[in-house]
């Protein structure tokens, strides 16, 4: 199945994509002649408020007051320059992690806990990293830049528990043109300061200093007029002085009116310039980070280098992102402005740009930005091989934010039209229980036909469709057994899909009655799937192999086989993947065997907790896993819980109910819990799958309806299942069900 790498759950990081990282976490150096910001970051800095935002439209020295303050800091600093490929929360909190580790290189393994699709950002990443700041050794501050770039709730979400993590003593920082959310809360604790236009507006003697920055002389009178036509807007000072530069007597040109509409002062600067210089703004202005050879091949020319540091030079829309000054990016003000002037003059260069630059990124392993260009081209069919080749290592990295924005700029009809994708889109709907999209995907794929090879490693099609299929099992054992055999014939020893192809067959064989077979198939799987990196193999086939031997006494080779799987969980942060469940179910019923009760209840609420990602788009994973947790409860005396995973696995079994061997196996555990007094006893039932999914947005501050959003369920549905939690957990409000929920380990790392 889809699943970790051996390398890390990340893709491994090439070297441009290295750089790019590099830049986005170095404190880009001030320009010359950049006005003082130094009573602004004085004032906030002595409001000891934990949380500073600094919230302007663009053109208000937003990044420049936040590079002063990096130079000005005697605390740790840690920066990160938002973009918009960081609007993915596993994404963001990796580059936050990455981050803070660089300056606290105690924490170097953090990164790890924030990278895998079975670690849950909201959750598990985020509390993890807001408990690392919380106990930081050192006070710090955390700058964030262009906080506009995190356009989705759910980056919003994530952050928000980062922030409650800062701890006093030290603060974060972040710049945006829109409305911050975590303020308003915060303001009214006193917990933040805002800084908006009316404080980075510049006074007379602002203007005084950018005018002689460009070597302009302009009295005081006239500084003044000019920063009255201006309102104080540091972008239309600066514009103001450089058409004073060049055309001398006009600074009084620009007028109040221009800076709503910059285009105005923009092309009056531009039109100074030689037209090669002009086509070279317009045209790399369709790149997010300028690099000399990458605008070489934009371009199709040389000297791209000797225009960068020329255009530095000389204009202050130019940004370095690195101390080498070999990565730079345009003012955003700016370069909205020479997109449009692309699209106006030339609009039929824009696509064949964007060609360009895909290429040069995929030449130099970076398929992810190659392929951000490609989605602003028609070349679809590209598009699709691409995304098809990304999806797993992505998948794996936990971006799942990332890989469902590129199948909606894709479309359904796009993926449709290539069936291996369409398989793609099914494995990821079923592992993350979005049952009603997966059983969608998977009827688009048992229609579609396809006799190429595919390009996500399978060998073929037919196979590729035989693996999701049996997986869902929707169609019984036989079935099952016939497509997991037709896999394992199809899927090459070196095939990256071998390992599933293995576990497939050895659930059909479990399911069959043929428990011999079974455990060779599972030993076969694993060692497959550690040779290849696939983490939920191993997982699952060491879980399955323990059960068998707890279940034929052999405890010493089921302590083994619990152990590995543990050990991969842990390494690669697996915890809350549906493989998972079985394997700490295993555990628990070690524990119990060995008379640790404390340890039972410690795996018992790790199982409990991942639970939701086993849903009947898995059925033998979910009815197993549950089947298994019932046991161990009811022999440590539990018959509520136990009783409800049985409620459970009926839910489970209503929509799957052809699950062999499995089915007996259940009414066997169900004979002996209904004919037993103990059955009769009273208890709290656990937090069901759907409280369980609700639990992580209390650490939030949004509101009942706002959650209700979040999860698509109704207001009413929120409010019933936060009664219904408070009452389990024995708490009444939502800060006491956080730390309650933390204490026995449903909430946090």
């Amino acid at each position: 199945m889809m699943s970790g790498e051996s390398e890390g759950a990340a893709p491994a990081i090439g070297g441009l994509d290295r750089l790019l990282l590099d830049a986005k976490l170095a404190v880009p150096r001030p320009r010359p002649g950049s006005v003082s910001r130094a009573g602004l970051i004085a004032t906030a800095r002595a409001s000891q408020c934990r949380v500073v935002g600094v919230t302007a439209s663009a053109g208000y020295g937003k990044s420049t007051l936040l590079a002063q303050w990096a130079r000005a800091e005697d605390r740790r600093v840690v920066w990160v320059s938002l973009d918009r490929f960081d609007d993915d929360p596993a994404v963001l909190l990796s580059v936050l992690a990455t981050a803070y580790a660089r300056v606290s290189p105690t924490e170097a393994d953090l990164l790890a806990d924030m990278r895998s699709p079975g670690v849950s950002p909201l959750g598990r990443a985020a509390p993890r990293l807001a408990s690392v700041l919380r106990t930081s050794p050192a006070p710090f501050v955390l700058l964030l830049d262009d906080l506009h770039e995190l356009r989705s709730s759910a980056c919003h979400d994530v952050l928000g528990v980062v922030i409650s993590g800062i701890p006093r003593g030290s603060q974060l920082v972040a710049t945006s043109r829109s409305e911050q959310p975590h303020l308003p809360r915060l303001r009214t604790s006193a917990d933040a300061i805002d800084l908006g236009a009316r404080e980075l507006a510049l006074d007379a003697a602002g203007a005084e200093q950018i005018f002689a920055a460009v070597d302009v002389e302009i009295s005081p009178e006239l500084a003044a007029a000019v920063t009255e036509r201006t309102e104080g807007w540091p972008a239309g000072l600066y514009l103001a002085a450089a058409i004073a530069r060049d055309s001398p007597g006009q600074a009084m040109a620009v007028s109040g009116e221009d800076r709503y509409v910059a285009d105005y002062l923009y092309r009056e600067s531009l039109s100074q310039l030689p037209e090669s210089t002009q086509t070279f703004l317009r045209r790399t202005a369709v790149l997010d980070q300028l690099h000399a050879p990458l605008c070489d091949a934009l371009l199709g020319r040389t000297g791209s280098q000797r225009q960068l540091r020329a255009i530095e030079a000389t204009n202050s829309f130019l940004v370095p992102l690195d101390r080498g000054r070999s990565w730079f990016r345009y003012h955003a003000l700016f370069r909205e402005f020479l997109l449009g002037e692309l699209r106006r003059i030339e609009p039929e260069v824009v696509i064949k740009l964007h060609l360009r630059a895909a290429d040069w990124f995929e030449s130099h392993g970076s398929q992810v930005l190659a392929l951000e260009h490609l989605l602003n081209t028609f070349e679809r069919d590209r598009c699709v091989r691409l995304v098809t080749e990304l999806v797993q290592p992505i998948y794996s990295a936990g971006q799942i934010s990332t890989v469902e924005r590129w199948l909606s700029a894709l479309g359904d009809a796009a993926i449709s039209a290539y069936p291996p994708l369409a398989v793609l889109a099914g494995w990821i709907t079923s592992l993350t229980g979005r049952t009603t999209e997966a059983q969608r995907w998977a009827a688009i794929v048992e229609a579609a036909s396809f006799d190429l090879v595919p390009a996500d490693g399978t060998a073929s099609f037919d196979s590729a469709r035989a693996m999701l299929r049996a997986v869902m099992c929707a169609a019984g054992p036989e079935q099952l057994m016939v497509d997991a055999n037709f896999a394992v014939a199809q899927e090459p020893p070196w095939s990256p899909w071998r390992d599933t192809a293995l576990l497939l067959s050895a659930h059909a064989q479990l399911l069959a009655g043929g428990v011999d077979q079974a455990c060779a198939l599972f030993a076969d799987a694993s060692a497959a799937g550690a040779a290849l990196g696939n983490t939920d193999t191993i997982i699952d086939g060491e879980s399955e192999l323990a059960l068998v031997a707890m279940d034929r006494g052999q405890w010493a080779t089921a302590a083994d086989h619990v152990e590995r799987a543990l050990a991969v969980i842990d390494e690669h942060r697996m915890q809350d993947y549906a493989a998972s469940v079985i394997a700490f179910a295993e555990a628990a019923r070690l524990a119990v065997h060995r008379g640790d009760l404390i340890e039972a209840d410690r795996q018992l609420t790790q199982a409990m907790r991942a639970r939701p990602s086993c849903t009947f788009a898995l059925p033998f994973l979910a009815v197993r896993g549950r089947l298994q947790l019932a046991k161990v409860y009811w022999i440590t005396g539990d018959a509520t819980t136990a009783r409800h995973l049985l409620r459970e696995i009926d839910d489970i079994l209503l929509r799957r109910p052809a699950l062999g061997a499995l089915v007996d196996e259940v009414s066997d555990f169900r004979g002996i819990v209904t004919s037993s007094p103990q059955a009769g006893a009273a208890g709290v039932s656990p937090l069901t799958p759907a409280e369980l999914r609700l639990l992580p947005y209390l650490q939030t501050h949004l509101t009942i309806g706002e959650i209700g959003q979040r999860l698509f369920v109704t207001r009413n549905t929120v409010s019933s299942e936060v009664a219904s939690i408070y009452r389990k957990l024995g708490v009444s409000s939502r800060n006491a069900a956080v730390q309650q929920a933390t204490a026995i380990g449903l909430l946090g790392a």
